[in-house]
């Protein structure tokens, strides 16, 4: 008889454990890429048609929030020949993770998407290339490289 209600104890322990368990996981939400994955709207805004190649001098480098409520991103200045230029780069915690570093100063090339941001334009970077390094951010279609894991339907 010990042994049964040992038992039952036992079963009655462990499905305690998996009924708080499936609560806590019920209300959390992934949050992955912090807004800069490709299902949500800022990365609607490339467009391969519109893919351009400038070089210039970066003239500045900041940290901004494209659209409420995503995680902060990288951006920098660039001074071409022809304007100076917002260049959105992606999120911060990928960028600075890669090998290359990009400050004030240095002379890149960038190929990305022209668009139009806050009403002034801007390019959304796919590739920057400074001397022999190459940052690649998205593919030919814009899908963002720390989005790899994930399947672009």
């Amino acid at each position: 008889m010990k042994k049964i209600v040992k038992l039952i104890l036992l079963v009655f322990v462990i499905s305690q454990f998996f009924i708080f368990n499936s609560f806590a996981y019920k209300g959390m939400k992934w949050q992955g890429s912090g807004g800069w994955g490709p299902e949500f709207g800022y990365h609607k805004m490339y467009d391969p048609k519109t893919v351009e190649t400038i070089t210039g001098e970066v003239i500045s480098l900041d940290k901004i929030t494209p659209i409420k409520g995503m995680h902060h991103g990288l951006h920098l200045m660039l001074k071409t020949d022809n304007e100076t230029i917002s260049v959105h780069l992606g999120p911060v915690w990928f960028i600075e993770n890669q090998d290359i570093k990009i400050e004030p100063g240095d002379k890149i090339e960038v190929t990305g998407s022209r668009i139009t941001f806050q009403g002034e334009p801007a390019i959304i970077a796919a590739t920057v290339k400074k001397g022999d390094l190459i940052l690649e951010l998205r593919d030919e279609n814009g899908f963002p490289s720390w989005s790899r894991c994930r399947r672009q339907k």
